[in-house]
């Protein structure tokens, strides 16, 4: 499960920043496109910030995170490149 999460991360990261990236180059440019991909990248990216949350919610015990360990986990998903972080320094072995 550790390695599902792992993948979970990065996508969920990868998606984050492809949101970012929608909003702050397209948007200004191309507001048609940013709208059509809008949508689709925003339903991906939610897809994945639930299933990270769930999956760290399920395997907390698993790694033996402590409470602070585990809330870290949980607040990298809000920040850009938090995940990738957490992928490095928690999912080393996975």
């Amino acid at each position: 499960m550790s390695k599902i999460f792992k993948y979970t991360a990065i996508s969920e990261g990868v998606s984050y920043l492809v949101l970012l990236i929608n909003m702050l180059f397209i948007k200004p440019f191309h507001i048609d496109l940013y709208k059509s991909l809008l949508f689709p990248i925003g339903m991906a990216h939610g897809v994945l910030f639930i299933a990270y949350v769930i999956l760290a919610i399920l395997i907390k015990k698993e790694q033996n995170w402590s409470w602070k360990d585990f809330f870290a986990v949980q607040l990298a998903s809000f920040i850009p490149f938090g995940t990738f972080y957490i992928e490095k320094k928690y999912l080393k072995n996975a």
